[in-house]
Order: structure tokens, then C-alpha cells, then sequence
């Protein structure tokens, strides 16, 4: 019998500047994803709520608005959850620990953020909170010079990367043209990504705007039950493995450009679910900025270190390669709206797996993989996940 945790609903908003404050998205996205799961609120037994904040909203204590669009969930416990980028991800692995324990049968899961209230450059000193402000804070360009530090390094140590950044940048431009959950959908094409323009200028050190994701509004919602209650569920996505590692937040106690915690993750989370790399359908990964996903292409396994540019020139992360990386656009052409990223990204997971994802449908998808960071690679979040 199947005993993990398991997805049997969700909903999602589109990304982008939205007209909603916190409150109405957060609202926005629970009553259809308890219709899509078939599940009354009666039957929830814990909420969790996935915001980052620190500075975008004025109205903090999240976990407090979910009744406020949902009255009955006036009694039910709901809790706060933040982890930087992997915010949406600890309160994924929040409510499959509250399942796991037997303290309740039906979690709803909540991530949301509200980014573009806020001038841009207040933005970059919010989400410069998630790095280590005692020696990053002052770095020239916020979090995004923060990563054009990883570029220079990674440059030094194994050749200029920016092509295939660029090629990165393009690739997931095209997919977000099929999501219609995007907050980008036009495909903009590598020659376009690969110079600078006015149009693509650069943001920090060499890293152009296309090499960034964006500041974006948005909310996904999940509902997870245990497998028992799965079992007669229209749809269930099964957790085959799941893994949070940690890694210390200063860059300068360790190697830039080899998200170790990363590695270590995501190779429990394989070696966990039983799965080999290529056993994967599909893999939506945190590419934050291009380098990261170049990056993480030798973490997951793809290359080896300084070869993650071979998976770019063959063609193996693209739509139709044999392992396609973000066809959901990634966080390039989706959106980061950093509460509600790591719910998204299980979410479309799921859709993949449950054959709902419309027109950005891969023709097989029986088993996906997720990885979602916190910071660079300090809360490292790794999921299998698969149909049952």
C-alpha cells in the first residue's frame, strides 16, 4: 500500500504585477484548490503559510488571513513558515511532516508574496536579508551582484559562462510561452539574451537582465492528505522522497559554486526514492539567475563541475530533450515571487504528473523531480515525486 504524503488538489495565479494585496492573494487561491481536491474546509485539519516578506508587505502575520477569505477556517490551526526562497517549500515539507505524524489526515498549504509594492531598489535591500549581511550587504547591485560574484568566480575557475546563460535565458523564455501562469510569455531567443542592449542591459557585473528573474506577484495553493485519504482522491502526487539539507549562509565558508547542500539533497532525495537521474520525466529547478541553473546542472548530476555548458549545446534540458528542465518557463519567464515559488514549483509538478498542465503538457510524466533554494544553495529543498 502507498504510505507517503501525498497532492490531490491545487490552484495557482498567474504571476506579475498583480492589482491584490497579500490578504486577497493569499485569498485568491484556497477555495478553488479545495474544489479542485474535492475536500470541504471542514476536513482541514492544519494550514500552513508560506510568505517571506520582510519589508514587501505591511501586513505581516500571514497565517492569520486565510479565514478571512474562507470563515470556516476561523478555528483551524494555521502557521507561519519562512525559509528566504525556499519559503513555499519548508511550508510544503511542514504539512507532510504534520501528516507523517498522525496529527492530521488534510493540510492546506499556502505560498504567496507581493513583491511589486515596493520601489525596486527597496526590494533589492529586502531580499538582500537573505544573504549574509555582515560581509554581502555592501555588495554593488544587492542579491543579483551577490550572483555576479558566482559568475566571475565560476568564470575563473572553468571559462566564460554567458553564452550559455544565454542559452539558459532563452530556453525558458520559450517554454513560458505555453505556461499561462508566466509572468513573461514571449519568446525572446538566444541572440537577444546573449547581447547587451538597451533592452538587456547589464543589472550587476555581467549579468544582464536577462540573466535575472523577476520581482513578481503571485500565489499557489496545495492540498495534502495522507495516502489513506489519497487513496479515494481524484488525483494523487505522491512524495517518493523528500529532502531539506542546510549549508552555512556565508559565502566565504565555502565554495561559491558548488551549492554542496544542494548535492547533498538532491542526491539523498535520488538515493531515498530509489530513482536514477534519467529514470526522471522532468525536473523544475531554482534558476534565480542563469548562472544557478548552469550551476545546478553539474549539482544534479547532468555534467560534471565546469561541463554544465554540455547540457546547454546538447540539447538534453530543453522541452522535448530526454531530460527537459523547467518547461514551466523556470523562475526566468514564471516568476519568483519568493513565498509562493516552492509551492509553485510542486504544484506544477504536479500538474505535470496528474496530466493538467494544458498547454505545457510533456508527453511523459510519471515521475518529476523539484529543487528549490533558499539564498545561494543555503536552504536546499529536493523532491521526488511521482503518480500513483
Amino acid at each position: 500500500m502507498y504510505t507517503h504524503p501525498s497532492i490531490i488538489g491545487w490552484n495557482h495565479t498567474k504571476f506579475g504585477k498583480l492589482d491584490l494585496d497579500l490578504t486577497e492573494l493569499i485569498g485568491s487561491v484556497v477555495p478553488d484548490a479545495l474544489v479542485h481536491a474535492q475536500v470541504a474546509a471542514a476536513d482541514v485539519d492544519g494550514i500552513f503559510v508560506g510568505v517571506y516578506n520582510n519589508g514587501f508587505s505591511r501586513q505581516d502575520f500571514p497565517s492569520s488571513l486565510v479565514s478571512l477569505a474562507v470563515p470556516e477556517f476561523r478555528h483551524t490551526a494555521s502557521t507561519r513558515v519562512e525559509n528566504a526562497c525556499a519559503t513555499g517549500s519548508a511550508a510544503v515539507y511542514a504539512a507532510c511532516d504534520f501528516i507523517e505524524s498522525g496529527r492530521g489526515e488534510v493540510a492546506l498549504v499556502i505560498g504567496a508574496e507581493k513583491m511589486t509594492g515596493v520601489t525596486t531598489a527597496d526590494a533589492g535591500e529586502i531580499l538582500l536579508s537573505g544573504c549574509y549581511r555582515p560581509e554581502e550587504s555592501d555588495v554593488t547591485g544587492g542579491f543579483a551582484g551577490v550572483f555576479a560574484g558566482i559568475v566571475d568566480a565560476y568564470s575563473e575557475r572553468y571559462g566564460d559562462p554567458h553564452r550559455s546563460m544565454a542559452a539558459i535565458a532563452a530556453k525558458n523564455h520559450r517554454n513560458g510561452v505555453t505556461n499561462p501562469f508566466a509572468q513573461i510569455r514571449k519568446d525572446l531567443g538566444f541572440d537577444f539574451c546573449n547581447a547587451v542592449s538597451d533592452h538587456n542591459p547589464y543589472v550587476a557585473g555581467t549579468l544582464r537582465r536577462t540573466d535575472c528573474s523577476l520581482l513578481s506577484d503571485g500565489a499557489a495553493a496545495l492540498v495534502i492528505t495522507s495516502a489513506d485519504r489519497a487513496s479515494s482522491a481524484p488525483r494523487r502526487i505522491g512524495f517518493r522522497s523528500r529532502v531539506h539539507e542546510n549549508d552555512f549562509l556565508p559565502l566565504s565558508k565555502r565554495d561559491p559554486i558548488e551549492f554542496a547542500g544542494g548535492r547533498r539533497a538532491w542526491n539523498r532525495a535520488l538515493g531515498q526514492s530509489g530513482t536514477a537521474l534519467l529514470d526522471l520525466d522532468f525536473i523544475e529547478t531554482h534558476d534565480c539567475f542563469t548562472i544557478a541553473e548552469l550551476i545546478e546542472y553539474e549539482m544534479l548530476g547532468l555534467a560534471e563541475p565546469g561541463q554544465g555548458h554540455r547540457v546547454v549545446e546538447e540539447g538534453l534540458a530543453v522541452a522535448d530533450g530526454k531530460l527537459p528542465v523547467n518547461r514551466s518557463g523556470g523562475l526566468k519567464a514564471k516568476g519568483h515571487p519568493v513565498g509562493a515559488t516552492g509551492v509553485s514549483m510542486h504544484a506544477i509538478a504536479a500538474m505535470q504528473l496528474a496530466g493538467e498542465a494544458g498547454t505545457f503538457q510533456l508527453p511523459v510524466a510519471d515521475i518529476g523531480g523539484v529543487f528549490n533554494m533558499g539564498g545561494t544553495a543555503v536552504a536546499n529543498y529536493a523532491s521526488i515525486l511521482e503518480r500513483w
